[in-house]
């Protein structure tokens, strides 16, 4: 699981080859620490198949504003340069994979 900021937002997540999931995440978001662990153990298992990234909503508010993001954690799947899935709240590995799977 890598970090993204405003200044390779589009590089790394429209740029993608894989679909990519983007937590839009801050460090003073307790549920967004309690999906930590979530989205390391998905980026290993999922990392053919899905880039799993995050963007603290504090430092890069062009990329938060251009989203609309006003929740924390927001998920967001891109495919093709394109948000096709968002999802607000955390939740655990198994319902987070199965609301993403159409996507994979």
């Amino acid at each position: 699981m890598s970090e993204v900021t405003d200044a390779d937002f589009e590089a790394e997540v429209i740029g993608s080859e894989l679909p990519v999931l983007v937590e839009f995440t801050a460090d003073w978001c307790p549920p967004c620490r309690q999906m930590a662990p979530v989205l390391r153990a998905l980026a290993a298992e999922e990392g053919e198949r899905l880039k799993v990234v995050q963007l603290d909503v504090d430092h890069n508010p062009g990329t938060t504003n251009a989203y609309k993001v006003l929740s924390m954690p927001t998920f967001m799947v891109f495919r093709g340069g394109e948000p096709v899935r968002s999802m607000v709240g955390a939740r655990p590995k198994r319902r987070l994979l199965e609301e993403i799977a159409d996507v994979l």
